[in-house]
């Protein structure tokens, strides 16, 4: 699990370490030890070669992301964009994972059902984009989706039952949605948003790789 402490992750590992399917569920973020920082490649490697000494690496499961923070917000409009701004957005939802995938994916075994999920969102379909703003954020996770996919057909030519897809947890209760949850908005438990994103992990296979799903299995559109 990368990104262990937050809502979403945090919430994940639990169920996997409650549900028994695992032998071991290895936790990462930045107090783990080796500790996990999404800007820092080698300590995304350092994470990854723990992970690799730890015996058969049938999960991985970025529960990494950023929408805003005191100083970045999703913009409105474009004349709200700054190169800061989208450089944060890129490096941490796009760049950060990419070089996760580039780490973790040559520890799945390349026999039997092996499954790296990462969290995206529905804002960053292209297709289903009707609203506009948050340019950043959807243009970060578009790319993130993009990355999901060259990775499965990459990993498909050496990994013919391992899965590669992103995953839409929609609006959980977390830091991160607290400025963003409108009234009637259906906002989940991270424990639920767990229990549905486990659900969906568990019924796709390697027809689904490359592709984007929500948390009620539904396919989100490119």
């Amino acid at each position: 699990m990368l990104g262990a402490t937050g809502g979403i992750g945090s919430a994940m590992a639990d169920a996997l370490e409650a549900g028994g399917q695992y032998q071991n569920v290895l936790r990462f973020s930045r107090s783990s030890q080796p500790a996990f920082n999404l800007t820092d490649e080698a300590s995304i490697a350092a994470c990854a070669a723990a992970a690799g000494q730890a015996g058969n690496v049938r999960l991985v499961f970025d529960a990494t992301g950023f929408l805003h923070d005191e100083a970045t917000a999703p913009e409105k409009a474009l004349r709200q964009l700054t190169p800061a701004a989208m450089e944060k957005n890129f490096r941490l939802n796009a760049m950060g994972p990419a070089l996760v995938m580039k780490h973790f994916l040559p520890l799945l075994p390349r026999e039997g059902r092996s499954v790296f999920a990462t969290l995206s969102a529905r804002v960053g379909s292209i297709s289903d984009n009707s609203l506009g703003g948050w340019h950043s954020y959807r243009a970060s996770k578009a790319a993130l989706n993009q990355f999901v996919r060259c990775a499965a057909i990459e990993l498909k030519r050496t990994h013919k039952e391992a899965v590669c897809i992103g995953l839409h947890p929609g609006t959980v209760q977390s830091d991160l949605s607290a400025p963003f949850a409108k009234s009637g908005l259906n906002v989940r438990p991270p424990e639920q948003a767990a229990e549905d994103l486990l659900r969906v992990i568990g019924s796709l296979g390697p027809p689904q790789s490359g592709r984007q799903f929500a948390y009620d299995g539904s396919e989100v559109p490119a």
